[in-house]
C-alpha cells in the first residue's frame, strides 16, 4: 500500500522525515518530531508535539493509529496522552502526537527524535442497532479479571 504524505516545514524551516520502518518485520513506522529546538517534558508534563506531516488514507475502510514507542515508554515514562491516537481517513491536517511524561524525571525530546509509531489498519464502520437481549456466552457479564489470572 502506498500512502501519500505532505511535508510541512517547521516555523524555523526544518523539513520533517517521512515515517519509516526500523526493520523488515516492524508493524509500526517511526514518527519523528519536527521541532526546531529541544523540548523538555517535566514529570507529569504534557505536550502536543508536531510531526510536520499530513497524510491521505485511501478510503474509509482504513485508519491510521498512533502508538507509543515501547522504549520511550518503558525507559523514560513517555506515553501518549490519549492512549492511542486515531487518524480518520478524511483528516488532512498536520499530525501531532500528544505525549505525557509519567516518570519522576524530566525528559528532553530532541529535534528529529522518533516519538511514536504509526500503524495503518483496516476499519469496519458499523450500524448500531438496539437489542433487547444479547446471545449468552460462557463469560457472560464477567468484567475485568473475571477469567482468572492464568
Amino acid at each position: 500500500m502506498t500512502i501519500p504524505f505532505r511535508r510541512i516545514p517547521s516555523a524555523g524551516g526544518r523539513i520533517p522525515e517521512l515515517p519509516r520502518f526500523a526493520t523488515a518485520g516492524s508493524a509500526g513506522a517511526d514518527l519523528c518530531c519536527n521541532l526546531d529546538e529541544p523540548l523538555t517534558l517535566e514529570p507529569m508534563g504534557r505536550a502536543l508535539v508536531p510531526t510536520g506531516l499530513a497524510m491521505q488514507l485511501p478510503d474509509a475502510q482504513h485508519g491510521a493509529f498512533v502508538f507509543a514507542r515501547s522504549g520511550l515508554s518503558i525507559k523514560h515514562g513517555l506515553a501518549l496522552s490519549n492512549g492511542v491516537g486515531v487518524i480518520d481517513s478524511d483528516y488532512r491536517g498536520e499530525l501531532h502526537v500528544g505525549l505525557v511524561n509519567l516518570s519522576q524525571e524530566a525528559y528532553t525530546i530532541q529535534p528529529g527524535e522518533r516519538i511514536a509509531q504509526l500503524v495503518i489498519l483496516p476499519v469496519v464502520q458499523f450500524d448500531a442497532v438496539e437489542a433487547e437481549e444479547l446471545e449468552e456466552t460462557r463469560r457472560g457479564t464477567g468484567g475485568f479479571g473475571s477469567t482468572g489470572r492464568v
